[in-house]
């Protein structure tokens, strides 16, 4: 039987990049790659997100890691921002009316600081000139005059009252503790002798008049008091109004100069009236013998904090809307925090305390975030939200979020925020946020995704070029040969699986360019040659295929059984491909297969036992409706049947192995014995159709190694696919092989090709219950017929004997 046809052609095997192709003689010539390649579907789509103005139009930047996304993200927004004015600066000031609210105030990109700076020397100035002018000799000679006037008001006052005393026989007397009364006669002071001598009625009489003399000098302490009080008000009035027209006179050139900014007007008016109602603590200056002067230092310091500017934005250094990168987004880089400071052994905080976070910093700009990086705090993802959704910020620590402290703190006033959000993360996280978070679908509408491939046009092969370019320029490394760009763009087509595209995952490639310069500083040679890259690739897998070598030596020793000769009946080689870490590679596996007469159908041992994925398992059930169209058109389908992956101990997934396990049933059932050096990849349908598969070239090389180290034979191959041949991309050694006829690779799109090649017998025709005699389908109909008739005359037997025996009954 002629089975040639199917054989897929040597030039079919591979694609080569032709080094001719380029005009260059190294890297060097060409101008390096800006921005990323083959990813126009998600450039439009960021590019459109940042054009519309409103504020659910956030991006989620989709795709696997490596392919570029942190760079076409940041590459074209900078592009956008730089031709969007500069945002606002932001400030708190001390609210004098709430001071647990401090003031959010906005100005001009650049005037913050100025502002700050402005305040500060101001400040500063008042006070000096206030302390100055408290000092002078005019204000001295005012206070002198009023103080005079006081002395003046109670020597009348303490005579007034001598006069009233010496009317009644007492005079006054003053002395530390205040103003005493005593009894005189004839002018002089009684003496003990003299009161002695008194009568009693002159006794009584004087204690009488000492009692009118104490009232009228309780009057007159009253008077003293008010007296007292009205001249320390007019001393204060005094201090207040010459501070405050001394602070009127510097402060007006700030409010006339921010006039614009009616907060700041109203903060500065505010300013000034604490600024003279607490003149007397900038003023004070404590005994150096007091305990208690660190005291009155605190209290000073606390006072001037209240008359600065905490400036949380400074915008005077952008040149255009910001472009902010969170690569840490804890709670408070992110929101902004309120700090702490030990004060007196207790934890203290004003307005000075507050931190901007990133969206402070991106506020009227971007921002860019790793979307692991905030979905993992739940509190980072719900405060995000919050923020996108009310367009303000509130700053607040995560402790008082999460309600684990009672610390008093401050509330300051939000502030409004226009900031457009990219997160960039794979796939599998984006379709997670959208169906279980309906929060994420309102607030990021747009999605960029990011492909892994693209087409290998003449253009992106040049592109390739100067991508390595790019890297060779700013790294300061060797320059490529464009043999070893071609063999780059070979590697980029691997990765890619497939001649016609490239793969777009440029980390990658850039760490063969890396390993390649590395290779190449051993020859010590200028340039960086084909056999580096080669190197460079041979290495990386080497490195990485440990275990690869482990169930390579198993298979090599009949630890792990897998035949590459001979024949037999059910048993077939399958291909299974395994990835550990980056590194993929196939190996194969024995899939046995063995029927006998039943009603059970096909029995999926893996399944049974619960080490059958859903979509392996729903592969080995299609076989079921391929037998069952095929072979029951006129009859049961009388048949039980096991079928398992053999040394077979951890889990199975996927359906390419569904063509290897309907061979092996084809073979058990038409006794057909299968060809044990040819190995099977693909899957079919409920018609026998042959489907296509991933990681083709692993599983071909995979085997071939089996097949090399025992040594091969001319007729040994694989079995793939035929909508798998533009996917090959096979190592030179296999091309080789090939061309020399020991080795064959077939391409087939129906089972009954297959079973064709493995077992040398004609399928019969398809589709039809009139099959070629001694055909493989003639045979199984009639296995199958056998043992529906055998079935239905045991049956038949069993109802025999049961009427005789209820009859003998």
């Amino acid at each position: 039987m002629n089975t040639n046809k199917y054989k897929v052609k040597v030039k079919d095997l591979h694609k080569v990049c032709k080094p001719s192709i380029f005009r260059f003689e190294t890297t060097a010539d060409l101008k390096p790659l800006t921005g990323i390649i083959g990813q126009e579907r998600a450039y439009r789509s960021l590019a459109f997100a940042l054009d519309i103005d409103q504020p659910s139009y956030n991006v989620y930047l989709s795709g696997v890691s490596g392919t570029g996304k942190f760079t076409l993200a940041y590459e074209t927004v900078y592009k956008k921002a730089k031709k969007e004015s500069i945002p606002y600066d932001w400030c708190y000031v001390y609210n004098f009316k709430k001071p647990d609210t401090p003031k959010a105030i906005k100005l001009a990109a650049g005037q913050g600081a100025k502002f700050k700076q402005d305040l500060l020397s101001v400040v500063d100035e008042a006070i000096v000139q206030i302390i100055r002018t408290l000092e002078s000799e005019e204000y001295e000679y005012n206070k002198n005059q009023i103080l005079s006037l006081f002395m003046e008001q109670t020597n009348q006052m303490y005579l007034a009252l001598e006069q009233k005393a010496r009317t009644l026989g007492f005079t006054i007397s003053r002395n530390e503790g205040g103003i005493t009364p005593l009894p005189i006669r004839d002018g002089e002071v009684l003496n003990q002798n003299d009161y002695m001598n008194m009568s009693k009625e002159e006794r009584t009489e004087l204690m009488k008049n000492s009692t009118i003399v104490q009232e009228i000098l309780n009057d007159g302490f009253r008077q003293y008091r008010e007296l007292e009080k009205d001249i320390k008000e007019r001393i204060n009035k005094l201090e207040t109004e010459t501070a405050y027209n001394v602070a009127s006179s510097l402060l007006v050139n700030i409010i006339e100069k921010y006039q614009v900014y009616s907060e700041i007007v109203e903060f500065i008016k505010d300013l000034k009236q604490d600024l003279v109602n607490n003149v007397h603590i900038l003023t004070s200056t404590p005994e150096e013998n007091n305990p208690f002067k660190f005291l009155s230092r605190s209290e000073k310091k606390t006072l001037r904090k209240k008359y600065q500017v905490n400036l949380i934005i400074d915008n005077s250094t952008l040149k255009h809307a910001p472009v902010i990168v969170e690569t840490n987004p804890t709670f408070a880089n992110l929101f902004g925090q309120i700090e702490y400071e030990g004060e007196f052994g207790i934890l203290a905080t004003d307005f000075s305390k507050i931190k901007a976070g990133a969206f402070h910093k991106a506020n009227g700009g971007y921002l860019i975030l790793n979307v692991t990086d905030v979905i993992n705090n739940y509190y980072l993802w719900d405060n995000l939200k919050r923020i996108l959704k009310n367009q303000e910020i509130r700053i607040e620590n995560i402790t008082s979020v999460i309600g684990i402290s009672n610390t008093e703190t401050l509330q300051p006033e939000p502030i409004p925020c226009q900031v457009k959000v990219i997160l960039i993360g794979e796939p599998l996280y984006y379709y997670l946020l959208y169906s279980l978070d309906e929060d994420f679908q309102k607030l990021f509408k747009i999605r960029a995704d990011f492909d892994m491939k693209m087409p290998r046009t003449r253009k992106a092969v040049y592109d390739y070029a100067r991508f390595i370019s790019s890297i060779c320029h700013a790294k300061n490394l060797k320059h490529f040969t464009p043999e070893a760009v071609a063999i780059m763009v070979d590697y980029g087509s691997r990765m890619a699986e497939n001649k016609k595209e490239l793969s777009t995952r440029f980390n990658k490639l850039a760490e063969i360019v890396y390993e390649a310069n590395q290779w190449s500083s051993y020859d010590e040679v200028e340039l960086v040659e084909a056999e580096h890259v080669k190197k460079a690739i041979k290495e990386k897998i080497y490195r990485c295929s440990g275990y690869e070598d482990i169930l390579h030596e198993q298979i090599m020793k009949d630890t792990i059984l897998i035949n590459t000769s001979g024949k037999k009946i059910g048993e077939i080689n399958g291909l299974a491909v395994y990835q550990i870490g980056d590194h993929v590679f196939g190996k194969p596996v024995k899939i046995t297969a063995k029927t006998f007469m039943g009603e059970r159908g096909i029995i999926n041992i893996e399944r049974e036992i619960m080490m059958s994925g859903k979509i392996h398992s729903k592969g080995v059930l299609t076989l079921n409706g391929y037998l069952g169209s095929m072979y029951a058109q006129d009859k049961p389908l009388s048949l039980s049947a096991s079928l398992t992956f053999e040394q077979s101990y951890s889990g199975i997934e996927g359906d390419s192995a569904s063509s290897a396990e309907l061979y092996a049933l084809l073979s058990s059932l038409a006794e057909a014995p299968i060809k044990q050096g040819i190995a099977v990849t693909g899957s079919v349908n409920q018609s026998g159709e042959i489907q296509p598969v991933g990681g083709v070239n692993q599983k071909i090389e995979g085997f071939f190694k089996i097949c090399l180290q025992r040594g091969l034979n001319g007729k040994q191959g694989v079995i793939i696919p035929k909508q798998n041949v533009e996917d090959l991309l096979l190592d030179q050694e296999i091309i080789d092989s090939v061309k020399n006829n020991e080795f064959h690779i077939w391409a087939i799109s129906h089972i009954d090709q297959g079973m064709e090649i493995l077992t040398d017998k004609e399928a019969g025709v398809y589709g039809s219950n009139d099959y070629t005699l001694g055909s493989i389908h003639y045979l199984v109909n009639n296995k199958i017929k056998k043992w529906t008739k055998e079935k239905s005359n045991n049956l038949a037997l069993f109802r025999h004997k049961t009427r005789k025996r209820r009859s003998r009954w």
